[in-house]
């Protein structure tokens, strides 16, 4: 018997994939960066994953730095940041995340505190929502592979 947890783990990870695009969480981009992983690059859908979320998570610190300034925020740096921050996004399919920063861009062009603190908060929600998604369908995929290289000797 070869792989019957390895079919339940494949059948888990569809069963959040489709969650994850039925909240539009992700959307097709996310597929087509898995389509770009094959055996020669088992990890690349979770190495650029982990990428994305190291420069979010600087991104994040650098806008929450310049939104608690309140002298001084500075919406022009505060733009350039969500525009590094809505491509990164989109590259990696993560919709939901690249919405808040449309939004978020837009109170930081009207020089808006009030809606950038709370597009602040809603951005580190929708963050930390895919990131812990994310994590636990990279477990998963890692799961299913152990499960799919163990061999089970037979009984006779």
């Amino acid at each position: 018997m070869l792989g019957l947890g390895a079919d339940r783990l494949r059948a888990d990870m569809n069963r959040l994939l489709a969650l994850l695009f039925h909240q539009g969480v992700l959307d097709e981009q996310f597929l087509q960066l898995q389509q770009l992983q094959d055996e020669s690059s088992p990890n690349f859908v979770s190495e650029v994953v982990n990428i994305y979320f190291h420069e979010s998570e600087k991104l994040l610190r650098n806008l929450r730095g310049l939104l608690m300034d309140r002298e001084c925020s500075d919406y022009k740096k505060m733009g350039i940041h969500l525009n590094q921050f809505i491509g990164s996004s989109s590259s990696i399919g993560a919709k939901r995340v690249r919405n808040v920063c449309v939004a978020f861009r837009a109170a930081s062009e009207q020089n808006n505190r009030a809606g950038c603190l709370r597009a602040l908060e809603l951005l580190e929600h929708e963050y930390c929502y895919l990131k812990n998604k994310l994590h636990e369908l990279f477990q998963l995929e890692q799961q299913r592979l152990l499960a799919a290289g163990v061999r089970y000797p037979m009984q006779n």
